[in-house]
């Protein structure tokens, strides 16, 4: 009997259609949940009508117990850039088989054509966007707490801003020159992003352990604000530290909103002018007292790319995110019967070719944030009813959504079986 070798790139071809976050070493569930997976693919889950304990901190896909490895800290050298690598999953990355499947794009695939004038929603891999104009740009905001279970609203600050992202795999981001040392054990950093348009207004956050490096100030960031709208007025932009993006889930959303944006499309937050996010650096977050914070900035100021030695990470921890916002937070502004994650679903993946130590411990505590939410409505155009939505979402010519992309009920309730969505 005859045996053909395929190469990994047919085999994970049902991938394609998969959405995006980005891959190192310092993330949870980097092995994935089984912890030995070089195909791990839970962190690209998109959140969507789900409650503060199942969206914060991607706490739904179980990720929480399975925090990197004792030592490994996405680096962030103070008034330098760090890359990470963007993609469907990680065996698309450097990070998996040796780097055969990572290309210039998020799914290992040639995409030329999207670099042009392309004016259909990119699904492949699921951008969520016609062209990289309208890429809604994505973040990583930092708190200065090495305990992922005491993760707030009110301490988790974006710092950075890569405007027309996600695009390609590479994605480099700048760090303020005044970013102080984290504790000895590190900080808790979080990837964001908030699509504009193409399928359901969902989010994405995804943890990872982190650490200033070569910091020389010592100024603390600020208590952050809820962004609010302010495309059509600079003059409303939320100036100073602000907080990361919750849209449209069950509780704890920082902003709602309603109208439409200049374009003609519904307002759709993200992290880039129209909620006053510059590109780049956030220079303006640094409004606290002088930073008591450690000397985890005293290594290496290279690149993200290689995890740090440092031995004074504590063993990441098992957390639950069980607290609620306060009373005052708005519920999710969508009045969509989809389920809360769009999820998909994959073909079965190489056995792994490398394991690593998974370290897992217990805590229990349960912070509950508070949250400022901001609701902004525009005028004399009025809120299309949610009938009028589902129906404008499903004309072929609307671009936002075509009808044979819409999945499975089933698919929709296994975070593992993202792939075949094309949301």
């Amino acid at each position: 009997m005859l045996f053909t070798i395929l190469p990994a790139a047919v085999l994970f071809a049902p991938l394609v259609k998969a959405h995006v976050a980005p891959f190192h070493p310092s993330m949870w569930c980097f092995n994935g949940i089984s912890g030995d997976d070089i195909n791990a693919e839970e962190a690209v889950n998109p959140l969507y009508q789900l409650p503060f304990s199942s969206y914060w901190m991607h706490a739904n896909t179980g990720c929480l117990d399975h925090p990197p490895d004792d030592g490994q800290f996405l680096e962030l050298p103070a008034g330098g850039s760090f890359t990470v690598e963007v993609a469907s999953n990680r065996a698309m990355t450097s990070w998996s088989y040796g780097g055969a499947n990572a290309g210039l794009w998020p799914d290992g695939q040639d995409h030329d054509d999207y670099d042009g004038d392309h004016t259909t929603c990119i699904t492949v891999p699921n951008l969520h966007a016609e062209n990289r104009s309208m890429a809604a740009g994505t973040a990583f905001a930092i708190s200065y707490t090495s305990d992922i279970s005491q993760v707030t609203q009110d301490n988790l600050v974006v710092f950075t801003v890569a405007a027309q992202t996600p695009w390609y795999r590479e994605t480099t981001y700048d760090v303020p020159a005044d970013m102080p040392a984290c504790p000895d054990g590190g900080c808790i950093c979080a990837w964001g992003w908030v699509p504009n348009h193409c399928g359901i207004p969902n989010m994405y956050m995804h943890p990872y352990r982190c650490k200033v490096t070569g910091a020389t100030a010592t100024t603390a960031i600020g208590t952050p604000q809820a962004a609010q709208w302010c495309e059509d007025n600079s003059a409303d932009c939320v100036t100073g530290p602000k907080k990361f993006i919750v849209m449209n889930q069950n509780e704890g959303n920082t902003i709602s909103l309603a109208g439409y944006q200049l374009n003609g499309q519904e307002k759709s937050a993200g992290y880039n002018e129209k909620l006053g996010f510059a590109a780049g650096a956030q220079n303006d977050i640094f409004t606290g007292s002088s930073s008591s914070s450690g000397s985890s900035s005293s290594g290496s100021s290279g690149s993200s790319s290689s995890g740090s030695s440092d031995s004074s990470s504590p063993s990441g921890s098992s957390s639950s995110f069980t607290g609620s916002p306060s009373s005052g937070d708005d519920s999710s502004s969508s009045s969509s019967s989809d389920s809360s994650s769009d999820s998909n679903s994959d073909a079965s993946a190489p056995a792994a070719t490398t394991s690593y130590a998974d370290n897992t411990t217990s805590t229990t505590p349960s912070p509950t944030p508070t949250t400022s939410t901001t609701t902004t409505t525009s005028t004399p155009a009025a809120t299309p009813s949610p009938v009028a939505c589902r129906r404008r979402r499903r004309r072929d010519e609307s671009g936002l959504m075509q009808r044979d992309d819409i999945p499975d009920r089933r698919s929709l309730l296994s975070h593992r079986r993202h792939a075949a969505s094309s949301w």
